[in-house]
């Protein structure tokens, strides 16, 4: 069966090929009656345009790249979710990359995402080697992540999240305080709730215990860290989380080992995607405003693909959500 094309849209339109392209492009001025034309052969034919062709034409391909370091976190996957839908609705195709962490599968990504002539790039990542992004003419949006001057940090307030964590435990009584956190080396807004965590303490005069756990890890490598931990400070009886999947590690782990969550070890987390509900017991946890990231990072793309000059947005509301485990 021969293709069709443009040749044979326009002898069935009985326009000229020429006319053809403009209707498709949108170029000059074109009478409604003739585009009707072009579209009724269009359909007639079943043809379909070339619409990275007219993309790359336009210097547009209407294509973002999101980099996420896994699908399988509830925030990420519920931020992935709402990113796409927004940008759906406005118009534009993703390219979804799962980096797994991998620092040399982020540079392969993002060298794809580039060779593909995206519009723009939301990244999600967290690995500390990877300084590829600072790119001038290529806007890059970063979640919850600082990566260069060309680029727009967007993350919720991530200081108060760690205040409203830390204060929870205090007043219930919790002394030996653990916060569960990523890897110190990496410049990232959510540092600041660590910070937080030990301005409270600092407050009331208690003594900080960090536990870092990196981002690379596998899960059985985090959840064998936290076992390790736990097992060799037995007196701990409160634990903040820097999200909701090591809460649920720790919460597993206190389990196993005979304590009780929340009567003898209180755990709060760090994230609120609505897939962490159904955790047993329901956890505690600091909701970030999911949605309200995914509408602001969008929003501060298409700016900057526009040309539009863009700032950080680093204090979204967080909430506290009181559950079962503290």
């Amino acid at each position: 069966m021969k293709k069709i094309g443009i040749r044979e849209v326009a002898k069935e339109a009985n326009v000229s090929p020429t006319t053809v392209s403009r209707v498709l492009n949108d170029r000059g001025y074109l009478s409604e009656e003739t585009k009707r034309k072009v579209f009724d052969a269009m359909k007639k034919l079943e043809y379909y345009p070339n619409e990275l062709a007219r993309a790359l034409f336009k210097n547009e391909t209407y294509t973002v790249g999101l980099i996420f370091p896994t699908i399988t976190n509830p925030f990420h996957a519920e931020l992935i979710q709402d990113i796409e839908f927004e940008l759906s609705s406005r118009g534009y195709k993703v390219l979804l990359c799962n980096s797994l962490n991998n620092p040399t599968k982020e540079k392969e990504y993002l060298t794809m995402l580039r060779k593909n002539q995206v519009d723009g790039i939301i990244v999600g990542t967290h690995n500390k080697d990877i300084a590829d992004y600072d790119i001038p003419g290529l806007p890059i949006v970063a979640i919850d992540r600082s990566l260069g001057e060309n680029t727009v940090t967007v993350s919720c307030d991530n200081y108060r999240g760690g205040e409203l964590a830390t204060q929870l435990l205090v007043n219930h009584g919790c002394q030996n305080i653990l916060c569960i956190r990523g890897d110190s080396k990496i410049k990232l807004p959510a540092n600041s709730r660590t910070s937080a965590y030990k301005d409270v303490l600092n407050k009331f005069m208690l003594e900080p215990l960090v536990l870092e756990v990196p981002f690379v890890k596998e899960i059985n490598e985090k959840n064998e860290i936290i076992k390790t931990y736990l097992e060799t400070h037995p007196n701990i009886d409160g634990v903040f989380a820097g999200d909701d999947l090591l809460a649920s590690l720790a919460i597993n782990n206190l389990g196993s080992s005979g304590k009780r969550v929340p009567k003898e070890v209180k755990v709060i987390g760090f994230d609120g995607a609505q897939q962490t509900l159904i955790y047993n017991p329901e956890l505690s946890t600091i909701q970030q405003p999911i949605d309200q990231i995914s509408k602001v990072a969008v929003k501060k793309l298409l700016n900057m693909i526009k040309g539009e000059k863009e700032t950080d947005e680093l204090s979204l509301p967080v909430k506290l959500i009181k559950k079962n485990t503290a």
